[in-house]
């Protein structure tokens, strides 16, 4: 594929918070850590103050989850060498999408991994391992359960309720399994049906997909690691801390113009159980609430359920950046915008906590053209900033430049305008209230001349009928429902006629270049 890229802000996808933070607005440096430049990573290194007792948890927790995997050499040494102070890991996560979901988690893991062999590059004195984080523990299942290619939408129906890392793949996903078995890749038909669980699936094959690249796979549903996030745990139950803290520091990023992407609750965790997560909340009578439950419990309770079963605890989108943090030796989150932006309100809770603040990077962002669409946009004489314009925008612009004469009919409404002008001007000699009625019919008049210009412009859409559907069609080909490419289409677009379509994107992908890529095929 042959690279180009565009400045993100012209591709109208971001907020405002974010382009100032890639451009590193001065106003913003209160709210992250350290940006994300190759050499600034040395004061990240040298300031990570992780324990030895939790790399021995991360260890001993990695071990246990690839048990029944077979892993490579490379695999093991990776979970190995966690337990080295000079390992680090840089980090991305992900929901549980089927067959990988949309394009842009592809995007999310190549970017991760291109930066741990940056940072090697760099700093060769430590180790770096990419780490996918999956979110195993999200309930919301909706996001999660299809997957589209070339416009279809193939969707697994199931009344399964909780966790989503703990789904069965059972009868209805067999089902389901029966109406994409004809053109998935063998790897995903291995990693589904010889697993139990949703999040065995996905474990496998992103480690089809990554693995040999040096991919470490980690789930946080874990008693041993949430056992790291105890303390944590109890203050948000408790003194509800966490919530003063981002409220705080989202009101201070308000004050200065920014949206905020996500909203602090009093308490910031799930209660999780098998086919069971849901909100805690504190009742009337100072108890622990569980939405939609009948379960409730006192406050010695619940702090004799922390000790005993962290397990049962999951994070909110406030506190699992910080879970992450605490059980990994983490330099970098690689995110989405939307992901980037939210970060930047939850540092006070790291600074609290005592934990370090990554780097926030945006992952990579790539719009992929296939040769019979780059034929269309050469025809039109597109440029790489012109194919985010909206096609109404285009037309006419396009109607204009390829009109045998102006549709505005600008020269001829003047003209008009000064006919009735200078005879209204000779008429008022004769009767003053002539130049009211030359100035009514000057309207009139201009008012049919401006629908004669609407006729005109549509005999022109007419004439330039293949052109704007061609234009039409290149919209829908990079914005396929009104979203953008790597938000909508799965990567079995591209890889099913090219399996190095992968190894393609981590050759062109660079983690700390934040510009949008338009990647344009040169083969199939």
């Amino acid at each position: 594929m042959i690279k180009s890229s565009v400045d993100p802000e012209c591709t109208g996808q971001f907020s405002q918070l974010f382009l100032d933070y890639i451009k590193l607005k001065p106003q913003l440096s209160p709210f992250f850590n350290v940006f994300p430049r190759i050499q600034y990573f040395e004061s990240l290194i040298n300031g990570k103050n992780f324990p030895s007792h939790n790399r021995e948890v991360l260890h001993k927790a990695l071990e246990k989850q690839y048990e029944g995997l077979e892993v490579s050499e490379l695999t093991s040494n990776q979970i190995n060498s966690v337990k080295h102070s000079g390992t680090f890991t840089v980090t991305t996560g992900h929901q549980l999408n089927l067959f990988t979901g949309p394009l842009y988690f592809i995007y999310k893991i190549v970017s991760t991994i291109n930066l741990a062999e940056q940072l090697k590059s760099t700093y060769p004195d430590y180790h770096f391992v990419p780490v996918y984080w999956m979110a195993s523990e999200d309930h919301d299942f909706d996001e999660i359960n299809y997957f589209k290619l070339d416009g279809k939408k193939y969707q697994w129906q199931t009344d399964q309720k909780g966790p989503v890392g703990n789904f069965k793949l059972d009868q209805s996903f067999k089902t389901f399994f029966e109406g994409v078995n004809h053109f998935v890749p063998d790897f995903f038909r291995e990693a589904y049906l010889s697993s139990n669980h949703l999040s065995q699936a996905v474990r496998k094959y992103v480690h089809h997909l990554f693995g040999e690249k040096g991919l470490l796979i980690i789930d946080g549903n874990d008693a041993d690691l949430k056992s790291l996030f105890s303390q944590v745990i109890r203050e948000d139950l408790i003194s509800h801390l966490p919530h003063e803290l981002v409220q705080k520091q989202t009101e201070e990023l308000e004050l200065l113009g920014y949206k905020s992407q996500i909203f602090p609750r009093e308490i910031n965790l799930f209660y999780m159980e098998e086919g069971l997560r849901e909100r805690i909340e504190l009742d009337a009578h100072g108890r622990y609430k569980i939405l939609n439950t009948d379960i409730i419990y006192s406050k010695e309770e619940i702090e004799k359920l922390i000790d005993q079963f962290p397990e049962k605890f999951s994070p909110n989108v406030v506190l699992r950046p910080l879970y992450q943090e605490m059980i990994l030796p983490n330099l970098a989150y690689l995110g989405g915008p939307a992901e980037v932006v939210y970060w930047l309100q939850l540092k006070p809770v790291f600074d609290h906590f005592g934990i370090q603040f990554p780097a926030l990077l945006p992952r990579n962002f790539a719009m992929i053209l296939d040769i019979a669409i780059q034929r269309k946009i050469s025809k039109l004489g597109l440029e790489d900033i012109e194919l985010f314009q909206s096609v109404e925008e285009w037309k006419k612009q396009f109607l204009e430049e390829h009109a045998a004469f102006d549709l505005t009919l600008a020269q001829e409404k003047e003209s008009l305008k000064k006919i009735f002008d200078q005879a209204g001007h000779k008429a008022v000699g004769l009767d003053q209230t002539l130049e009211g009625a030359f100035q009514a019919a000057k309207v009139r008049a201009l008012k049919i001349l401006e629908q004669l210009s609407g006729k005109v412009r549509k005999a022109e859409e007419r004439k330039q009928a293949v052109h704007i559907r061609q234009r039409m069609e290149i919209q829908e080909y990079l914005n396929p429902g009104g979203s953008p490419q790597e938000r909508v289409e799965n990567f079995m677009r591209f890889y099913l006629g090219n399996e190095n379509f992968i190894q393609e994107l981590f050759e062109l992908f660079d983690p700390l270049d934040f510009n949008y890529l338009i990647l344009k095929m040169n083969h199939g």
